[in-house]
């Protein structure tokens, strides 16, 4: 009999220019970069290219994806922008290819965040701009997990 795959959960930071990905361990427990995936003019031909990162993904960690958390970039004030709305159809258009659930997760100053961290590591501002976006999903997705062991824990 097959043992059924170990689950994973993976997190987008939605950029217009790239999109950074982090998964989690087997245990759902600790996030890690993954990559970052450069977007296309059209959301359709990046949503296409994802799609197939993704499948990537499952075959190289021999995983299954449980969900994906994609960041939500709410005003300081927690409502929308222009950049949520663009994350927002970004979502629409991809789960009209995958069967994963989507979930928003407020990701407002993960990038600060990111980009403090990178240059407190000292990597030049070249170097930051092609990791940045991935650190970010790394926060949105440890930000998640511990959030939902949180949950779980209290219940």
């Amino acid at each position: 009999m097959n043992k059924p795959l170990p689950k994973r959960i993976i997190s987008l930071d939605y950029g217009l220019a790239r999109i950074g990905m982090a998964i989690s361990d087997e245990s759902q427990t600790i996030a890690s970069s993954l990559q970052t995936v450069t977007t296309e003019k059209k959301v359709e031909k990046t949503v296409e290219k994802l799609h197939h990162e993704l499948l990537a993904i499952q075959k190289k960690f021999g995983c299954e994806i449980e969900e994906i958390v994609v960041g939500l970039p709410l005003l300081m004030s927690g409502k929308k922008g222009s950049q949520a709305d663009e994350v927002l159809h970004f979502i629409e258009l991809f789960k009209t290819v995958i069967s994963i659930p989507i979930l928003t997760w407020d990701e407002r100053l993960t990038t600060v965040q990111a980009e403090r961290a990178l240059r407190e590591g000292a990597l030049n501002r070249k170097k930051r701009s092609k990791v940045v976006d991935a650190v970010a999903a790394v926060l949105i997705l440890q930000n998640y997990l511990d959030h939902k062991k949180n949950q779980t824990s209290k219940n």
